[in-house]
């Protein structure tokens, strides 16, 4: 999946932006394609990849400027869908990923899990397609044909509580119907080989081609697409995911570890002193709920059901949106001195009060701004304890104007952060400028480069 920008006429541009805007949005194309997967780099990658996932090739440049080999441990504490976790194994670097959310967790695994015989997959993929296909067949549905169901009321749907956590109009009737379907064959299919894999290419399958959302880069509802094959292109998905399993089983590759958990409690599940190297993006201090990005894929393949599923994995997150935002959060205290910090907290709050905002969540701005460099501070401590002494860090992040066009600096603040527990700031690289309609302005995404003396 990949942010591509949409092109504007002339007659759509601001006046009050005139010629500098075009400027802007032509910038922000170029680093929107500096930003996109290269041929070269869809090998494994190109399995399931967040919108606006980092790219590969920015990986390679730290792995190689870090001298980490197969001796070193990488770690990526915010490790999404494996961007990092891939590129250090077909680099053959030994790798450890953390991630709260758990379908990127599930995706992760994945695609660092090689030792699957794709022909064998194929052929647990081609059983679970004909069984499909006949149940569909036998209640008068041809999934190759265009159709409207005969009888919209024997459609099959999802509980209710699960359906309200999607995104209305996310999938249209038929559609989910035929996929929940496949989902139960493929159930069926759990202890049969390659089932992780079959499940990701479901997934890779309902979002980009069977799903009528659109990314770009936040999550909504395109173009409704009242039905469309499912069970064919998912053996598509499956026969890309082949191609690259036989390509990546020539190689000799090194371990990769994905846990499920929390950034803030790194020694819940590693060792003191074992990572060499840290590469990775956490999230931006923004209004962007993380979790819309893969609903519809982790309530179909039942990674959450409900409301309380929710609410319990937006806990493990770093707050960095009002819609994770609890009562009993007190991660803010750990930058409670920091006056640059409370600084922006108090200009959100002076424009929310200037501008006549009244709503539950426009008054949570200025806390989660607090909460969300709080918790990168209690993060940053924490790894403290399993880095070697000497360790790199590389951390992307990007500047934020989401809260009534108050400007957050969060390299130049992660960073101060970070010198203020006692690491070592070499320097901050920019990776690309990106364009920011609220505000006409470019902002910077960067990569804080960090080291840990020990």
């Amino acid at each position: 999946m990949e942010f591509t920008v949409k092109s504007v006429s002339s007659t759509q541009i601001p006046l009050d932006f005139g010629a500098d805007f075009k400027r802007k949005l032509s910038e922000n194309h170029l680093s929107t394609i500096s930003n996109k997967l290269g041929e070269h780099d869809r090998l494994v990658h190109d399995w399931y990849r967040f919108v606006l996932s980092f790219p590969p090739h920015l990986v390679r440049s730290y792995l190689d400027e870090f001298g980490v080999n197969s001796d070193s441990v990488v770690l990526d504490p915010f490790c999404g869908t494996g961007t990092t976790l891939v590129e250090c194994k077909l680099n053959g670097i030994p790798s450890i990923g953390i991630e709260a959310n758990p379908f990127p967790k599930f995706a992760s695994f994945v695609k660092t899990s090689w030792g699957i015989d794709p022909d064998r997959m194929l052929e647990v993929a081609h059983r679970i397609a004909e069984r499909t296909s006949s149940i569909l067949l036998a209640q008068g549905i041809d999934d190759e044909k265009m159709t409207s169901a005969s009888d919209p009321c024997r459609l099959r749907t999802l509980p209710p509580e699960s359906e309200r956590l999607l995104l209305k109009n996310s999938i249209s009737p038929l559609p989910l119907h035929k996929s929940l379907v496949l989902c139960e064959q493929l159930e069926r299919a759990s202890n049969e080989h390659g089932y992780d894999h079959l499940r990701l290419a479901l997934a890779s399958t309902l979002v980009n081609r069977v799903s009528n959302l659109r990314f770009g880069p936040e999550v909504g509802v395109g173009h409704i697409q009242a039905d469309v094959p499912v069970t064919s292109n998912w053996l598509r998905e499956v026969n890309r995911f082949a191609v690259d399993l036989r390509a990546v089983n020539k190689r000799a590759y090194a371990r990769s570890t994905v846990y499920l958990a929390d950034s803030r409690q790194l020694t819940s599940v590693l060792r003191n002193g074992t990572v060499e190297a840290v590469i990775t993006s956490p999230p931006y201090p923004n209004e962007k709920d993380y979790t819309r990005t893969t609903r519809l894929e982790s309530v179909l393949l039942g990674f959450v059901t409900s409301k309380n599923d929710l609410r319990r994995l937006k806990k493990s997150f770093i707050r960095s949106n009002t819609r994770g935002v609890y009562k009993e959060d007190t991660d803010h205290l750990w930058v409670a001195e920091n006056k640059k910090i409370s600084g922006i907290a108090s200009r959100i709050e002076k424009r929310r009060v200037e501008l006549g905002k009244t709503s539950g969540f426009e008054r949570l701005y200025p806390r989660v701004t607090k909460l969300y460099f709080g918790g990168m501070a209690r993060h940053l401590e924490e790894l403290k304890r399993v880095l070697k002494p000497g360790a790199r860090l590389a951390y992307v992040v990007g500047d934020q104007a989401s809260y009534l066009r108050v400007m957050i600096r969060t390299g130049e603040l992660l960073a101060e952060i970070a010198e203020a527990m006692g690491y070592e700031l070499q320097r901050v690289d920019l990776f690309r400028k990106r364009f920011a309609t609220a505000t006409g302005e470019m902002l910077r995404e960067e990569v804080v480069i960090l080291r840990w003396p020990g």
